[in-house]
């Protein structure tokens, strides 16, 4: 499912900062970033086929949301790494509407 996706490349993100050296890390990061931006045709498909007059609608616009931020922030750390933790905006998480 979607989810799991997501979830699984979450999951990678953060084995593969805890065990890259910095150059290797910004390779798997820059990946990473790459396979998100893979999504969006998997998550227009899947809103495409979404019944719109179920009960309970995935909400694809939170998701999207999400999965932005998570690709801004990997892509900031690449961009300018900083010394000090920063504060990040909290993830919606519950797509279900």
């Amino acid at each position: 499912s979607l989810y799991t996706t997501v979830i699984a490349i979450v999951t990678f993100f953060y084995m593969a900062v805890a065990t890259a050296n910095s150059d290797a890390e910004r390779e798997v990061l820059a990946r990473l970033v790459h396979e998100i931006a893979i999504l969006e045709p998997l998550i227009s498909e899947a809103e495409s086929q979404a019944n719109p007059d179920a009960r309970i609608r995935f909400r694809y616009a939170w998701l999207r949301q999400d999965l932005k931020r998570i690709r801004s922030g990997i892509q900031n750390h690449i961009d300018a790494p900083r010394n000090e933790p920063r504060i990040a905006p909290p993830l919606r998480g519950d797509y279900r509407q």
